[in-house]
């Protein structure tokens, strides 16, 4: 049977441990080196991260988020053995691991990263459909001549190459569809790769949990569960026209992925389609000098994500959440598209103004949508606002010098409210 070694890279015959380094990071299977579709996912990207760039936190429970009343966005794995997760309420996760260190995001840490991974995976094949700053698919039909190499062992190395030069280290599913590729990746993290062969689909899902369905969520397995369905067992027990007729078009998809079955092409760069960021306070807000410092600190990291990826949007939106968990959204068209946090801001700024009467607030959010590739100056002339040009050359400035000397090196009087 066709096995490699993850630590080397030596190809042989199935065993225990590599011949060459004697290692027993094995892989093997009967479709190894035939098995193209792939999905590689970051081990706790943003936690694994700050743990890079800060030593001092590398033996420590990390937890990357906002404030009490925030949530969790990335947990190392020390926290993970204490039970938090990504998405858990912030407080919870302090009753869990009181002990972790909380670390604010930093995306364009993260966003740096991530185009750092992007570039090694180019190498690999131009078919990459990214999911998220940290994780994407990847075709590799037809690449192995090109590399002399199947793709196994290009994945196998480009794991290599992340933990040798960036540091940072990541899992891969190896499999003959998206669905099975992106379950396969979850199986043996961190620092995983495994496989699941067409000859292994099957039975490798028999007796699975609906859940493990990517999109089956809290309220689809409710649905699910009322209709007797608990297990990928039992799906194969109905009719492709019972469960269309019972579930609509999720009806077709569930009978398809029951059975392995997942005909979706790897689509290179569907395209972003909003950009935003959005904080939730310790307690609720009505101090409009508060609410505005919070704003101009969305709007500057919502710009830094438009700039990392070269887009600009025409559309600014504002999210506010009221005391009694009540959503509010107020959106402004631009004349020009814009990634500039000063306009963000300034778009932003009277919105907020306008719905101050249903204060007090628990979040805040801004962002850019109807995004285009930025190739104008960002902002539109405008005779009531002469300054608009010195303002955005003096954000270019800024940029330039935080790109040089960190993201500190500069900050404005009303990010500091």
């Amino acid at each position: 049977m066709p096995a490699f070694c993850r630590d080397c890279l030596t190809q042989f015959d199935t065993g225990p441990r590599c011949p060459s380094c004697h290692g027993p990071r094995v892989v093997a299977g009967a479709e190894l080196f035939e098995l193209c579709i792939a999905h590689m996912d970051c081990d706790a990207f943003y936690a694994s991260v700050e743990k890079r760039d800060n030593p001092a936190l590398r033996d420590k429970p990390v937890i990357v988020g906002g404030g009490a009343r925030g949530v969790v966005t990335t947990a190392c794995y020390i926290a993970r053995i204490h039970g938090v997760r990504s998405a858990m309420p912030m407080f919870k996760a302090l009753q869990l691991c009181p002990e972790a260190v909380i670390v604010k995001p930093r995306f364009e840490a993260y966003a740096s990263a991530s185009r750092e991974i992007r570039a090694m995976m180019e190498v690999l094949t131009p078919a990459i459909e990214p999911l998220s700053l940290d994780e994407a698919f990847l075709d590799l039909t037809g690449t192995a001549r090109l590399h002399g190499a199947p793709p196994a062992i290009m994945l196998a190395g480009l794991l290599r190459r992340m933990e040798r030069e960036l540091r940072l280290s990541g899992s891969v599913g190896l499999s003959h569809n998206k669905f099975l590729a992106k379950i396969a990746s979850d199986l043996d993290k961190p620092r995983g790769f495994s496989i699941i062969s067409r000859a292994d689909t099957a039975a490798f899902l028999r007796g699975k949990p609906v859940g493990i369905i990517w999109g089956v969520g809290a309220a689809t397995r409710a649905q699910l569960e009322r209709a007797g369905i608990a297990t990928i067992d039992d799906l194969l027990r109905w009719d492709q026209t019972d469960l269309v007729a019972r579930f609509g078009g999720m009806g077709t998809r569930l009978w398809h992925l029951a059975r392995g079955l997942d005909a979706r092409p790897v689509a290179r760069d569907p395209g972003v389609k909003s950009i935003s960021k959005e904080t939730t306070f310790d307690s609720d807000l009505r101090d409009p000098d508060l609410l505005e410092g919070h704003l101009w600190r969305l709007a500057d990291q919502v710009s830094a994500r438009a700039k990392a990826k070269g887009l600009a949007g025409r559309v600014v939106t504002l999210k506010l959440k009221r005391a009694d968990h009540r959503i509010l959204t107020r959106r402004l068209s631009l004349q020009a598209p814009t990634m500039l946090a000063d306009v963000i801001y300034r778009a932003a700024r009277p919105l907020l103004g306008q719905a101050m009467v249903s204060a007090p607030f628990r979040l805040l959010g801004v962002g850019i949508s109807d995004l285009s590739q930025a190739d104008g100056p960002g902002f539109s002339p405008d005779l009531l606002d002469p300054q608009a040009a010195q303002r955005a050359e003096a954000e270019r400035a800024m940029d330039r010098l935080r790109a040089r000397f960190g993201v500190d090196a500069v900050v404005k009087g009303r990010s500091l409210r």
